[in-house]
Protein backbone atom coordinates (compact mmCIF):
# COMPACT_ATOMS: atom_id res chain seq x y z
CA UNK A 1 0.00 0.00 0.00
CA UNK A 2 1.11 3.58 -0.55
CA UNK A 3 0.10 7.15 0.11
CA UNK A 4 -3.11 7.72 2.05
CA UNK A 5 -4.18 4.09 1.55
CA UNK A 6 -1.98 3.08 4.51
CA UNK A 7 -3.90 2.82 7.76
CA UNK A 8 -2.41 3.25 11.23
CA UNK A 9 -3.76 3.23 14.75
CA UNK A 10 -2.33 6.03 16.89
CA UNK A 11 -2.53 5.95 20.69
CA UNK A 12 -3.70 9.46 21.60
CA UNK A 13 -3.71 10.69 25.18
CA UNK A 14 -4.28 14.36 24.39
CA UNK A 15 -0.77 15.22 25.55
CA UNK A 16 2.21 16.77 23.84
CA UNK A 17 3.93 13.54 22.80
CA UNK A 18 0.94 11.77 21.29
CA UNK A 19 -0.10 14.91 19.40
CA UNK A 20 3.35 14.98 17.84
CA UNK A 21 3.19 11.29 16.94
CA UNK A 22 -0.18 11.80 15.23
CA UNK A 23 1.38 14.54 13.10
CA UNK A 24 4.37 12.34 12.30
CA UNK A 25 2.14 9.48 11.16
CA UNK A 26 0.24 11.86 8.93
CA UNK A 27 3.46 13.15 7.34
CA UNK A 28 4.50 9.55 6.64
CA UNK A 29 1.36 9.09 4.56
CA UNK A 30 -0.78 7.15 6.98
CA UNK A 31 -4.52 7.53 7.37
CA UNK A 32 -4.65 7.60 11.14
CA UNK A 33 -7.29 6.21 13.47
CA UNK A 34 -6.80 7.59 16.97
CA UNK A 35 -7.57 5.57 20.08
CA UNK A 36 -7.82 7.09 23.56
CA UNK A 37 -8.55 5.48 26.91
CA UNK A 38 -10.80 6.48 29.76
CA UNK A 39 -9.02 4.50 32.45
CA UNK A 40 -10.25 6.34 35.52
CA UNK A 41 -7.37 8.83 35.41
CA UNK A 42 -7.49 11.82 37.73
CA UNK A 43 -6.32 14.09 34.88
CA UNK A 44 -9.46 13.58 32.81
CA UNK A 45 -8.89 16.91 31.10
CA UNK A 46 -6.57 15.00 28.75
CA UNK A 47 -9.57 13.10 27.36
CA UNK A 48 -11.22 16.37 26.37
CA UNK A 49 -7.96 17.47 24.80
CA UNK A 50 -7.67 14.24 22.81
CA UNK A 51 -10.86 15.09 20.91
CA UNK A 52 -9.44 18.44 19.82
CA UNK A 53 -6.03 16.95 19.03
CA UNK A 54 -7.54 14.17 16.88
CA UNK A 55 -9.53 16.71 14.90
CA UNK A 56 -6.63 19.12 14.47
CA UNK A 57 -4.31 16.26 13.52
CA UNK A 58 -6.56 15.05 10.73
CA UNK A 59 -7.44 11.66 12.22
CA UNK A 60 -9.88 9.71 10.06
CA UNK A 61 -11.51 8.33 13.18
CA UNK A 62 -11.25 8.60 16.95
CA UNK A 63 -12.54 6.18 19.55
CA UNK A 64 -12.32 6.40 23.33
CA UNK A 65 -12.29 3.04 25.08
CA UNK A 66 -13.37 2.74 28.73
CA UNK A 67 -10.87 0.71 30.74
CA UNK A 68 -11.45 0.76 34.50
CA UNK A 69 -7.85 0.70 35.73
CA UNK A 70 -8.96 2.78 38.71
CA UNK A 71 -10.71 -0.37 39.98
CA UNK A 72 -7.26 -1.88 40.44
CA UNK A 73 -5.67 1.29 41.85
CA UNK A 74 -1.97 1.18 42.62
CA UNK A 75 -1.09 4.52 41.02
CA UNK A 76 -1.29 8.19 41.91
CA UNK A 77 -3.10 8.68 38.59
CA UNK A 78 -5.92 6.26 39.42
CA UNK A 79 -6.12 6.19 43.23
CA UNK A 80 -6.08 8.50 46.25
CA UNK A 81 -2.29 8.79 46.28
CA UNK A 82 -0.50 12.14 46.19
CA UNK A 83 1.16 13.07 42.90
CA UNK A 84 4.88 13.84 43.45
CA UNK A 85 5.68 17.52 43.06
CA UNK A 86 8.82 19.59 42.65
CA UNK A 87 11.20 16.77 41.74
CA UNK A 88 14.49 17.43 39.97
CA UNK A 89 14.90 15.89 36.51
CA UNK A 90 17.60 13.47 37.73
CA UNK A 91 15.25 12.19 40.44
CA UNK A 92 12.61 11.30 37.88
CA UNK A 93 14.74 8.65 36.21
CA UNK A 94 16.15 7.25 39.45
CA UNK A 95 13.21 5.03 40.31
CA UNK A 96 9.70 4.10 39.21
CA UNK A 97 7.36 6.75 40.66
CA UNK A 98 3.87 6.31 42.06
CA UNK A 99 2.45 7.83 38.86
CA UNK A 100 3.31 4.55 37.12
CA UNK A 101 0.04 2.80 36.22
CA UNK A 102 0.56 -0.98 36.42
CA UNK A 103 0.66 -2.56 32.94
CA UNK A 104 -0.94 0.52 31.35
CA UNK A 105 0.90 0.49 28.02
CA UNK A 106 0.44 -3.27 27.72
CA UNK A 107 -3.31 -2.87 28.16
CA UNK A 108 -3.45 0.10 25.79
CA UNK A 109 -1.31 -1.49 23.09
CA UNK A 110 -3.32 -4.72 23.29
CA UNK A 111 -6.55 -2.83 22.64
CA UNK A 112 -4.91 -0.79 19.89
CA UNK A 113 -3.72 -4.06 18.35
CA UNK A 114 -7.26 -5.42 18.32
CA UNK A 115 -8.51 -2.19 16.74
CA UNK A 116 -5.77 -2.34 14.11
CA UNK A 117 -6.67 -5.91 13.21
CA UNK A 118 -10.32 -4.94 12.80
CA UNK A 119 -9.39 -1.97 10.60
CA UNK A 120 -6.92 -3.95 8.52
CA UNK A 121 -4.11 -1.66 9.70
CA UNK A 122 -0.61 -3.07 10.06
CA UNK A 123 0.94 -0.12 11.91
CA UNK A 124 0.49 1.16 15.46
CA UNK A 125 2.04 4.40 16.73
CA UNK A 126 2.73 5.17 20.40
CA UNK A 127 4.39 8.21 21.97
CA UNK A 128 6.67 6.27 24.33
CA UNK A 129 9.88 8.07 25.21
CA UNK A 130 12.99 6.68 26.93
CA UNK A 131 14.87 9.94 27.53
CA UNK A 132 12.66 12.62 29.10
CA UNK A 133 10.46 10.24 31.04
CA UNK A 134 9.65 9.34 34.64
CA UNK A 135 11.24 5.90 34.87
CA UNK A 136 8.36 3.89 33.40
CA UNK A 137 9.42 0.38 32.36
CA UNK A 138 6.87 0.26 29.53
CA UNK A 139 8.46 3.22 27.74
CA UNK A 140 11.74 1.45 26.96
CA UNK A 141 12.87 0.32 23.48
CA UNK A 142 13.13 -3.29 24.74
CA UNK A 143 9.50 -3.21 25.75
CA UNK A 144 8.32 -1.87 22.38
CA UNK A 145 10.33 -4.54 20.54
CA UNK A 146 8.94 -7.27 22.81
CA UNK A 147 5.36 -6.14 22.29
CA UNK A 148 5.83 -6.13 18.53
CA UNK A 149 6.96 -9.77 18.73
CA UNK A 150 3.94 -10.56 20.88
CA UNK A 151 1.60 -8.82 18.41
CA UNK A 152 2.76 -11.05 15.62
CA UNK A 153 2.40 -14.21 17.70
CA UNK A 154 -0.98 -13.41 19.19
CA UNK A 155 -3.06 -12.31 16.19
CA UNK A 156 -4.60 -13.96 13.17
CA UNK A 157 -3.06 -11.33 10.92
CA UNK A 158 0.37 -11.97 12.38
CA UNK A 159 0.35 -15.73 11.99
CA UNK A 160 -1.11 -15.45 8.47
CA UNK A 161 1.85 -13.39 7.33
CA UNK A 162 0.46 -9.87 7.69
CA UNK A 163 2.75 -8.62 10.46
CA UNK A 164 2.30 -5.55 12.62
CA UNK A 165 4.87 -2.84 13.24
CA UNK A 166 4.87 -0.88 16.49
CA UNK A 167 6.24 2.61 15.84
CA UNK A 168 7.68 4.62 18.73
CA UNK A 169 9.24 7.53 16.81
CA UNK A 170 9.90 9.60 19.95
CA UNK A 171 11.70 6.83 21.82
CA UNK A 172 15.18 8.40 21.62
CA UNK A 173 14.17 12.08 21.38
CA UNK A 174 14.45 14.70 24.10
CA UNK A 175 11.37 16.73 24.94
CA UNK A 176 12.93 19.74 23.22
CA UNK A 177 13.52 17.71 20.04
CA UNK A 178 9.93 16.48 20.14
CA UNK A 179 8.61 20.03 20.45
CA UNK A 180 10.78 21.30 17.59
CA UNK A 181 9.53 18.46 15.39
CA UNK A 182 5.94 19.21 16.35
CA UNK A 183 6.37 22.89 15.57
CA UNK A 184 7.77 21.94 12.16
CA UNK A 185 4.70 19.78 11.56
CA UNK A 186 2.30 22.49 12.69
CA UNK A 187 1.14 20.91 15.97
CA UNK A 188 -0.92 23.28 18.11
CA UNK A 189 0.46 22.55 21.57
CA UNK A 190 -1.98 24.99 23.16
CA UNK A 191 -4.74 22.37 22.83
CA UNK A 192 -2.69 19.58 24.43
CA UNK A 193 -2.74 18.71 28.13
CA UNK A 194 0.05 16.95 30.05
CA UNK A 195 -0.43 17.72 33.75
CA UNK A 196 -0.96 14.80 36.15
CA UNK A 197 -2.79 16.94 38.72
CA UNK A 198 -4.70 19.81 37.08
CA UNK A 199 -7.10 22.00 39.05
CA UNK A 200 -10.88 22.00 38.57
CA UNK A 201 -10.54 24.54 35.76
CA UNK A 202 -8.12 22.26 33.92
CA UNK A 203 -5.08 24.43 34.57
CA UNK A 204 -1.73 22.66 34.90
CA UNK A 205 -0.16 22.46 38.36
CA UNK A 206 3.32 23.29 37.05
CA UNK A 207 5.01 21.08 39.66
CA UNK A 208 4.36 17.42 38.75
CA UNK A 209 6.93 15.46 36.76
CA UNK A 210 4.97 15.87 33.54
CA UNK A 211 4.68 19.64 33.93
CA UNK A 212 8.37 20.00 34.81
CA UNK A 213 9.45 18.01 31.76
CA UNK A 214 7.05 19.94 29.54
CA UNK A 215 8.28 23.32 30.79
CA UNK A 216 11.91 22.23 30.43
CA UNK A 217 11.24 21.02 26.89
CA UNK A 218 9.73 24.29 25.70
CA UNK A 219 12.54 26.28 27.31
CA UNK A 220 15.26 24.14 25.73
CA UNK A 221 13.50 24.19 22.36
CA UNK A 222 13.33 27.99 22.43
CA UNK A 223 9.58 27.80 21.88
CA UNK A 224 7.00 29.72 23.90
CA UNK A 225 5.09 27.50 26.33
CA UNK A 226 1.35 27.90 25.64
CA UNK A 227 0.34 25.92 28.76
CA UNK A 228 -2.05 27.61 31.19
CA UNK A 229 -0.70 27.04 34.70
CA UNK A 230 -2.35 27.60 38.07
Amino acid sequence: MSGQSKKAVVLLSGGLDSATVLAMAREQGFTSYAISFDYGQRHRVELEASVAVAKAGGAAGHVTVPVGLDILGGSALTAAIDVPKGREADQMGADIPVTYVPARNTVFLSLALGYAEVLGARDIFIGANALDYSGYPDCRPEYIAAFERLANLATRAGVEGRPFTIHAPLIHMSKAEIIREGVRLGVDYAITRSCYDPDEAGRACGECDSCILRRKGFAEAGVGDPTVYE
